[in-house]
């Protein structure tokens, strides 16, 4: 039997102008690396979730990323390290047919094929962190049932965006803000149905 609660949360991290990633994909802006209520925030927010949702070009930043921070104790992330490399994840790709990372499945299909069969599925919440025109498109699709968005204290000229796609107003609800002491600041919106 389904379960029909299952949740698909965006986590990502934005400038204050709606930018998650520098013009050619530059992260080195973010803040809170060291702030240890984020942490935790963190760590509670993936409490309910086992699945993660990536988009073929994030992959390789993604698993690469944790993976390092796996082989240095040190890290303030090295504990949530491993539920990200451990978490199943499915990458969205056109381009291969086979995954090369572990613990990690490959969707080819629709998107809102795809993703639909995923959240019918039995299982706990399930979490995206794009990248950018994969976001666009889970955004554009209504496929999104929660955002959490951490707004990082910082402009940029340019950069990715993930809202740009759309062909119409969404609403939202806002559920939850939480200001950090490194000055950034979550929101925390749930999709308003219809």
């Amino acid at each position: 039997m389904a379960n029909n609660k299952r949740k698909l949360k965006l986590h990502v991290n934005m400038s204050v102008n709606g930018c998650i990633a520098g013009p050619n994909g530059e992260m080195d802006w973010m803040v809170g690396l060291k702030d240890d209520e984020l942490i935790k925030y963190t760590f509670k927010l993936h409490e309910p979730v086992d699945t993660i949702l990536l988009g073929r070009k994030m992959t390789d930043v993604f698993i690469s990323y944790w993976s390092d921070v796996m082989n240095k104790p040190n890290d303030p992330w090295y504990s949530f390290s491993k539920k990200m490399i451990e978490t199943p994840k499915v990458v969205f790709t056109k381009t291969l047919n086979k995954s090369r990372w572990i613990n990690t499945d490959i969707a080819t299909g629709d998107l809102i094929e795809e993703v639909s069969k995923i959240k019918s599925q039995n299982g706990r919440d399930i979490i995206v962190y794009g990248g950018a025109s994969f976001d666009s498109s889970l955004i554009k699709e209504k496929l999104i049932d929660e955002f959490y968005l951490f707004v990082n204290p910082i402009v940029m000229g340019s950069g990715k965006t993930i809202f740009r796609d759309l062909k119409e107003i969404q609403k939202l609800t806002l559920i939850d803000s939480k200001v950090f002491d490194c000055g950034l600041v979550l929101l925390h919106y749930e999709v308003k149905k219809n």
